[in-house]
């Protein structure tokens, strides 16, 4: 694909997404960020983007697709701003230059969710002994397998349970979807996946609180979710409009907003908890 059109798909996508087109002479008042499915599917950047706009005057466009996408998104220079949650895959972006200024602003957690009836039994067992019972069952696994920042998590944690190679596994099921979707198919299929909290919520929220999903392993220290802004670097990019990201960045991370983003719940159940320093 020429980079013109790369810019023109980008473009259309961001317009279908946000359902917005910036007037004339408004360009500079307009921010484009690469985000993760997360905080799109919960209603997160809904919530947060108007009082942006209030507070600031920029109108936030965004783009949810996994961290790999969207990192990809900034090496191109096809966006302003990351909101992602994928560390390690983030520090390399900044090393190379990419990205600057990088800030945590949020985190939740990660949680393996399975049928109501558990038939792999891994209810309440650390993540990497549930993970092993998992293979050991060939119990259905469904996974992003889409390079997101959930999608990499997974993959270290079969790693660290010693599991290699599950991607040739019949029982291991990838759907190249978004969370929500890849939720869904574990569902269908009565199987087991891995989703952040924030997610898990709002699904559950959807079934009316009454979901054939529920959280099956939480609260090991491995499970960590922690998401990060990252402003594109303009000597990478010098079209980029840095000084409207680090606008953002700052916004994220001030203190009435860091309550706004604690403030966000669903089922009286918080999704996101603010921890910006």
């Amino acid at each position: 694909m020429t980079r013109t059109k790369q810019v023109l798909a980008v473009a259309l996508m961001f317009v279908a997404v946000t359902g917005f087109i910036a007037p004339a002479g408004a360009e500079n008042q307009v921010l484009k960020m690469a985000t993760t499915t997360s905080t799109d599917n919960t209603g997160l950047l809904d919530y947060l983007a108007p009082r942006f706009k209030q507070d600031t005057g920029v109108e936030l466009q965004w783009v949810s697709v996994g961290t790999g996408k969207a990192l990809e998104l900034g090496r191109n220079c096809d966006v302003d701003v990351l909101l992602v949650h994928a560390p390690a895959a983030e520090k390399k972006f900044v090393e190379e230059g990419h990205g600057v200024d990088r800030r945590q602003v949020m985190y939740n957690d990660f949680v393996v969710i399975g049928p109501r009836t558990d038939p792999a039994q891994v209810r309440g067992l650390a993540v990497a002994d549930a993970m092993k019972k998992m293979a050991r069952d060939k119990a259905i696994f469904v996974s992003r397998g889409d390079d997101s920042g959930t999608n990499k998590k997974e993959i270290g944690l079969w790693k660290k349970a010693g599991i290699e190679g599950i991607d040739k596994e019949a029982w291991y099921v990838q759907t190249g979807q978004g969370m929500m979707a890849t939720i869904n198919v574990a569902a269908e299929r009565n199987g087991y996946t891995l989703t952040d909290r924030g997610t898990y919520i709002t699904y559950e929220n959807n079934q009316k609180g009454n979901p054939p999903l529920v959280i099956l392993v939480e609260g090991d220290p491995g499970l960590f979710n922690q998401y990060s802004v990252i402003p594109i670097n303009p000597a990478k990019c010098p079209d980029t409009k840095f000084d409207l990201a680090k606008k953002y960045s700052d916004w994220m991370a001030s203190e009435p907003i860091q309550q706004f983003i604690g403030d966000f719940k669903l089922l009286d159940k918080q999704l996101f908890i603010p921890n910006a320093k």
